[in-house]
């Protein structure tokens, strides 16, 4: 018998950005950055809606004009600000709509592909009996050190080739998959009790946290873009 993977995709953003002002909103390759995270959720056939949650009446307005399995979630006054926990703005859209299964992403994510998010999916529903959740990785291999300069993960007296060391695994906030039950069981929490790890590769997983993230990322989707021309 056939999965069934359908599920709601939840893509919050707000208007304030500390670090890259107007974040969602600025121009990336032509187009306000969100569309390119939103342009593949609206073409992943897995998805039935994708919940904005949004303090900002242009990014609302910009969103239902251009993509049509957007709902809009204004987001109340009390999950208003930059240190509102993300899972409560998660509790509250999942209380908003009748579903069982969610993907979360971010706006910032403008290099995430459609076959990486169809991936995510398929190895989240394909492992439901071990795992009640599913989150996005990057992994590293390299000589790591603690802030006091002492080593992490190697011997600064044995130089262990770096491919030899333990991989170091960073959760780089690009995919969330989870249950309304998972949510609940781990007390909100997008992670839940047993979580699967996802490994996508490091220039697909490019967040946008500050300018040099954007001029990474805008560095690199000029590259694809010059790529896929050269192709042609």
């Amino acid at each position: 018998m056939m999965l069934d993977m359908r599920l709601v995709a939840l893509l919050p953003m707000k208007a304030h950005s500390e670090r890259v002002a107007n974040k969602n909103m600025r121009l990336f390759a032509g187009r306000p950055l969100y569309h390119k995270v939103a342009e593949i959720l609206q073409k992943c056939l897995m998805i039935d809606r994708i919940i904005v949650n949004t303090d900002s009446e242009l990014i609302a307005q910009d969103a239902l004009k251009h993509f049509s399995k957007i709902q809009i979630n204004m987001r109340p006054a009390f999950l208003c600000g930059d240190m509102v926990p993300m899972n409560d703005i998660l509790a509250y859209d999942i209380a908003s709509v009748e579903a069982e299964h969610f993907l979360q992403t971010h706006s910032t994510n403008p290099l995430l592909t459609l076959k990486t998010i169809f991936n995510a999916i398929e190895a989240y529903f394909s492992a439901l009996d071990r795992f009640d959740s599913l989150f996005s990785v990057t992994r590293f291999q390299t000589r790591f050190y603690r802030s006091d300069g002492n080593p992490v993960n190697h011997d600064p007296g044995e130089l262990m080739r770096t491919q030899d060391l333990p991989p170091f695994y960073e959760e780089n906030s690009n995919i969330y998959l989870f249950s309304r039950k998972s949510f609940a069981d781990a007390g909100n929490k997008r992670i839940g009790l047993k979580p699967q790890m996802f490994e996508m590769g490091k220039l697909e997983a490019v967040d946008i946290d500050d300018q040099q993230d954007w001029d990474l990322a805008e560095a690199l989707i000029g590259m694809y873009l010059r790529e896929s021309e050269r192709v042609k």
